[in-house]
């Protein structure tokens, strides 16, 4: 279902929505006009890449995975119903945008800033566009914010922001993407996990409620 109207929401946007979706379009829109350009901000000096390259380790799943588990971990242990549900919701997100990154990929078929044949083509083959590492970390940096933004004042979803900024560009630093793939699966990721709170939150509020039995009455006129 999370991917149904994933794929659909498109279709079925609220109008206060509609200014995001077209702002951040546009804006992908310029950045793919202009990532040619924009490929050699940096001087792309050995030191540069490599240090791109250790930053978005940030955005790796072998980083993020255990940080949803830790969420999840330390949610049982001191009975913490919101980090239990950023655990929960988190491992959805991150599912939801590996399926949306995987299948993208292949139909975009763009090629990498790093490669030795022509940058920043489409349909070549390629598997630049969008940045996998941008929607993961988006999606789970969403979910953190949107849990701890209300009640919780401002700090925690500025530092959730602020790490998967930094792990976002660094992939722009490692030539690894163009700014474009940056900002367009970086949006994309934070309307899933946007998507995935709004639609699953408190369900997972109760202490392990998945491991209790529930006994519901259930009544057929027929």
């Amino acid at each position: 279902m999370d991917q149904k109207e994933i794929w659909t929401s498109p279709l079925h946007m609220h109008s206060k929505d509609a200014k995001w979706w077209i702002g951040f379009g546009a804006l992908a829109a310029t950045l793919i006009a202009t990532d040619r350009y924009t490929s050699n901000i940096f001087e792309n000096s050995p030191s540069q890449i490599a240090w791109g390259k250790h930053l978005s380790q940030l955005a790796a799943s072998y980083t993020l995975v255990p940080v949803v588990a830790g969420f999840y971990g330390y949610g049982v242990l001191r009975d913490d119903s919101k980090a239990r549900e950023v655990g929960v919701l988190g491992a959805e997100a991150l599912l939801d945008s590996l399926i949306v990154m995987q299948i993208l990929k292949p139909i975009g078929g763009r090629i990498r800033p790093d490669s030795r044949g022509e940058k920043s083509q489409f349909f070549d083959g390629g598997d630049s566009f969008p940045s996998g590492h941008a929607i993961a970390s988006w999606s789970l940096a969403s979910v953190i914010a949107h849990e701890y933004g209300h009640g919780h004042g401002k700090l925690v979803p500025l530092l959730a922001y602020a790490l998967a900024s930094a792990a976002s560009t660094a992939r722009f630093a490692a030539q690894r993407h163009d700014a474009s793939d940056i900002v367009a699966r970086g949006a994309m990721g934070w309307f899933v996990g946007r998507y995935v709170y709004q639609t699953h939150m408190d369900h997972a509020l109760h202490r392990h409620a998945w491991l209790q039995p529930r006994i519901a009455p259930h009544f057929q006129p027929a």
